[in-house]
């Protein structure tokens, strides 16, 4: 099979290098490696959905789905100092950044970078902020969304940006009768920044 940034553990070798992002008026760098998501740079949808979506002070527990190495949990620790960020992903080298670049950000104790199932089941999210990996398939990608949808708080929202023509706008209707009134609020360089709200008609974790 080959090697991509969802496989849980990389084979290709582990070559590291350090990127740098300017991210809510804060200067980061961060420790990547080869086999995690955009290694080279913040890529560009993450970093639209960063320019668009700042966090409101009031969030306590969030979730960073599919964190890779950890850009989005890290800034959201640093700009909430409240807040404990569950930093979600499946590929163990993308988790070890992820700890790595939450140290060097002063915010290891609220950065808990941990497998999907290594989440305690009563923990559950204001917000849940992420950009998915599309790339798994449509029927892996709901089953995903659904599971991490149904465990936001009544009136949680989830921030996500997609690609147009990786399907941004069908995930945005689906989303809605999925029972998640999902909203568009940007739109830039082919990329949609969807808004969905967890309702009492959304689904329950899968």
């Amino acid at each position: 099979m080959a090697d991509h940034f969802f496989s849980e553990d990389p084979a290709s070798a582990d070559v590291r290098r350090t990127v740098q992002a300017r991210i809510w008026d804060r200067d980061y760098e961060f420790i990547t490696a080869s086999g995690v998501f955009s290694r080279d740079r913040l890529d560009l949808g993450t970093s639209i959905l960063l320019r668009e979506v700042r966090p409101s002070g009031s969030l306590r527990t969030i979730l960073d789905l599919g964190a890779g190495y950890g850009p989005i949990a890290c800034a959201l620790a640093v700009e909430l100092p409240e807040a404990d960020v569950w930093a979600v992903d499946v590929n163990n080298r993308a988790l070890e950044l992820t700890g790595l670049n939450a140290a060097a950000a002063g915010v290891a104790e609220r950065v808990h970078a941990v497998q999907p199932d290594d989440v305690p089941d009563d923990v559950v999210f204001d917000e849940l902020w992420s950009n998915p990996a599309i790339h798994i398939g449509k029927p892996e990608l709901h089953k995903m969304l659904l599971r991490w949808f149904g465990r936001l708080k009544p009136g949680g929202v989830a921030w996500m940006v997609v690609g147009k023509n990786l399907g941004g706008d069908s995930l945005q209707r689906w989303l809605t009768e999925q029972g998640y009134p999902c909203e568009r609020v940007a739109s830039s360089k082919g990329f949609r920044i969807l808004k969905a709200t967890a309702t009492n008609r959304g689904g329950s974790p899968s």
